[in-house]
């Protein structure tokens, strides 16, 4: 049977959604000091993976490189549909 006929299932633990917040935030804060459009930057780095969008003033570009992208995206998708 195909591996894409089962539904896998993804979780992120509570402690490590702090630390994806508190990390975004800061990486926000960062960009938009910088001068940039955070929105956009954080969501070209997500889809690229490239950490030359996110910038390393304040430690921003080291800070989101210890978080995986499909977490950052979980976050993000979790947090506007909790708003809805």
């Amino acid at each position: 049977m195909s591996q894409f006929n089962e539904t896998v299932q993804f979780n992120v633990d509570k402690e490590d959604v702090n630390e994806i917040q508190n990390i975004l935030l800061s990486v926000y804060a960062a960009l938009k000091e910088k001068g940039y459009n955070p929105v956009n930057q954080i969501v070209g780095y997500i889809l690229s993976g490239d950490p030359t969008y996110i910038t390393s003033y304040n430690n921003a570009r080291s800070m989101i490189r210890k978080l995986e992208r499909d977490e950052l995206l979980e976050e993000l998708v979790k947090n506007y549909l909790e708003k809805k």
